[in-house]
């Protein structure tokens, strides 16, 4: 199973890297399209005040007057060396503005992901288990009403309840104004993001795990355990959970993208400090090595979701094929 495995990580591997390349290539031609002038946004309003020559000289220097292939490839090159650019909206180097924003917008995902999983496994086991019952009907019905509902709807509800209204939580940011960055002050600001975060994609989970653990509980070895006696919890928790949870693992590789983008809304409405920023400002100001670079970590993201996902199938059921 461990060769198979590898084998699998060896094919994605070398499947992602023309992926990755494309979606660079994307970034760059669809940023000259744009119909934002980066000059403007490197310069502020300091444009106005600039000369003619300052401006042709900034251009030269950052190589916006280079064709978009050239850019590119003179991008490409710095990456694969080891250089990924300065970041002209930020004015610091790429890989500072990444280090910097990257952990916090992880930790974020991370828990509301799991805050997810865990809410999906909880509700869509016992709306099976108690099919047709009121717990059943409410779990559905919410769940259903929540799949059309958008990440930054919830994040503004949540806010004006939470926050303004009952006053349990704080309204956005890292910590409170003027305190340092401690585990007291970062937990306390990042429940509400997580909360929100986790709750926006939980419809699909917790009524595919619904449908699921109905499948799983009419099957034939989950008949055998009750004729042999056993409690229903532990029919319930210990042969038909274990069965469901395979479709479910491929799920939540599936729904990597959907928790990236729900991250960049969630991160912009509570002002949590992490990439969402960074991309609506390298966006704006066509900040190619910026942008470029944070759309990488995303299709990474997307990668790594599905490569994992798909290897705790085969370690869930090694029935399943490793070979593609």
């Amino acid at each position: 199973m461990s060769g198979a495995i590898g084998r699998l990580v060896l094919r994605r591997i070398g499947f992602a890297v023309p992926v990755l390349v494309i979606v660079a290539l994307g970034v760059f031609l669809l940023a000259a399209a744009s119909p934002f002038d980066p000059v403007y946004q490197y310069y502020g309003v300091e444009i106005f005040g600039a000369s003619a020559a300052d401006v042709a000289r900034v251009r030269a220097e950052l190589g916006l007057d280079d064709p978009v292939l050239v850019q590119f490839w003179n991008w490409l090159s710095g990456v694969l060396g080891g250089d990924l650019g300065v970041s002209r909206s930020f004015r610091q180097p790429v890989a500072q503005v990444v280090a910097e924003r990257l952990p916090w917008t992880l930790l974020l995902t991370t828990t509301g992901l799991a805050f997810a999983v865990v809410l999906a496994l909880v509700l869509g086991t016992v709306a099976a288990w108690r099919q047709g019952g009121w717990v059943d009907r409410f779990v559905t019905a919410i769940g259903h009403a929540l799949e059309g509902v958008p990440p930054f709807v919830l994040a503004l509800l949540s806010i004006a309840v939470f926050s303004l209204g009952l006053g349990w939580l704080p309204v956005a940011g890292l910590t409170d104004a003027g305190q340092a960055a401690s585990f007291g002050q970062v937990t306390k600001h990042l429940v509400l993001p997580a909360l929100v975060l986790g709750v926006s994609q939980s419809p699909w989970l917790v009524l595919h795990v619904r449908q699921s653990m109905l499948t799983s509980l009419s099957e034939d070895h989950v008949t055998g355990a009750r004729a042999r006696g056993l409690a229903e919890r532990v029919v319930v928790l210990r042969h038909a959970l274990p069965t469901a949870l395979l479709p479910f693992v491929t799920l939540i590789g599936a729904r990597i993208p959907e928790l990236v983008t729900g991250a960049v809304l969630v991160e912009e409405v509570f002002s949590w400090p992490g990439l969402a920023a960074a991309v609506v400002t390298s966006a704006t100001a066509v900040d190619y090595p910026l942008l470029a670079i944070l759309t990488l970590v995303a299709t990474a993201a997307v990668l790594l979701g599905s490569l994992l996902a798909d290897i705790a199938a085969i370690l869930l059921d090694p029935r399943v094929a490793a070979d593609g």
